[in-house]
């Protein structure tokens, strides 16, 4: 299986947690008014490794084919929603808009809740290689993710797929199968997986509607923190703001703010409203001395219109890079590219030629210098389309044609 990961910053700050799994990799995002750092916790590391100097500017491991990471700052482009109901004048010149309630016979107890979407959250477990000039590293990681179709389809967070080399669901009866990334946007911390073993899924999720929340609302949310010794954990809470912006590097995010208990091994679970929906997936924590019952998820109605494009295969070149960036270039008399780690065995890259060490710097005609600029260029095509790949080897320009397959 391909491996996928992304290159973040993680200098600045301690408090704002991504919540997955064990991982070693770190992430940050400055938010306007404080601090934060979203840290991926440590991940379970088999062997040790050397580091050489090429990858010592902060460059992480990636795969173009099947997925491509998109290096940089982690932030999330997402729309403002707002909640809109009819309104009436309370007093002259004042537009008063009531709320509006769940009737009681459509709340369900949260016992009902839990029985109606458990069967539909599971375990997503992650294997990979960090490699090394020197030796690799094993990497083991646990997040969330839900059923959303009858196919097997599961919605999780990017982050938690992040740099898997081998794929496993645990459902919530604690049958575990294999499963395959299917396709993924970095920028939306968003991905789809697909469970590839020949079963009936247990149960698949009710979306709802996230434009509709209000703080004050109760809410539940499911998961396996800390791993799957806990799978299938509940925790309760209420909405403590239905779109919480948060503004960073310039970049808008709008989380749903929660103080249901959410904890690493959450990522990419569901949040769910009282007559069982899915509202928004668990993304994130602020922590520090003093926080308690900040979670953030995303809202589901930013995620609906992109369920279709993330249930379709993305095109594989079957490498795996390390971003270079501008002062890793010139600490090493090198261009900013995408260097090559690895390649995989009868890839599209192999059959096109190309070769362990060379430094990608154009994609079909056009200069790239990032995974996401090469990945954006890489969606424009379908497979079995041909095109043009520069690299530099050994000083020299070398031009390549690579026909790209799901």
């Amino acid at each position: 299986m391909d491996n996928y990961n992304n290159n973040f910053n993680a200098e600045n700050d301690q408090n704002f947690v991504i919540v997955n799994s064990n991982k070693e990799d770190k992430f940050s995002n400055t938010w306007e008014t404080a601090d934060y750092k979203i840290v991926e916790p440590k991940k379970k590391r088999k062997g040790r490794g050397k580091v050489a100097a090429l990858i010592t500017g902060g460059l992480l491991c990636a795969i173009i084919g099947g997925v491509i990471g998109a290096g940089g700052v982690y932030y999330l482009n997402r729309k403002l929603y707002t909640t809109d109901v009819n309104g009436t004048t309370a007093t002259k010149g004042v537009n008063y808009d009531p709320p509006t309630f769940a009737k009681d016979e459509q709340a369900l107890t949260t016992t009902d809740v839990v029985k109606k979407v458990s069967p539909a959250v599971v375990t997503v477990s992650t294997n990979s290689i960090q490699q090394g000039l020197f030796s690799p590293t094993e990497q083991e990681g646990v997040g969330s993710g839900f059923i959303i179709n009858e196919e097997g389809y599961v919605l999780t967070n990017f982050h938690v797929i992040s740099g898997a080399q081998q794929l496993k669901v645990t459902l919530n009866s604690g049958k575990e199968v294999n499963a395959k990334i299917v396709n993924y946007d970095q920028e939306q911390d968003l991905a789809v997986v697909r469970i590839t073993d020949n079963i009936k899924v247990p149960g698949v999720v009710e979306l709802g509607d996230s434009d509709a929340l209000q703080a004050g609302e109760e809410v539940i949310a499911i998961g396996s923190p800390l791993g799957k010794e806990f799978v299938g954990s509940v925790t309760k809470g209420i909405i403590s703001s239905p779109s919480r912006v948060i503004e960073s590097n310039g970049k808008k995010t709008t989380f749903i703010q929660t103080d249901a208990t959410i904890n690493p091994g959450n990522s990419g679970g569901p949040l769910i409203n009282s007559t069982g929906q899915v509202i928004g997936i668990n993304t994130a924590k602020k922590v520090g001395e003093g926080i308690e019952g900040m979670g953030f998820s995303i809202p589901i109605n930013q995620v609906k219109d992109r369920l279709a494009t993330l249930s379709k295969p993305i095109l594989k070149l079957g490498v795996q890079v390390r971003e270079v960036d501008a002062n890793t270039a010139k600490q090493n008399n090198l261009e900013e590219g995408i260097w090559i780690a690895d390649v995989e065995e009868f890839s599209p890259a192999e059959k096109g030629g190309i070769q362990r060490g060379d430094l990608i710097i154009n994609f079909d005609g056009q200069r790239v210098k990032k995974l996401d600029e090469l990945n954006k260029l890489k969606e424009k095509h379908k497979s079995g389309d041909t095109v043009k790949i520069t690299v530099l080897r050994d000083g020299k320009e070398v031009n390549l044609n690579i026909k790209l397959t799901e």
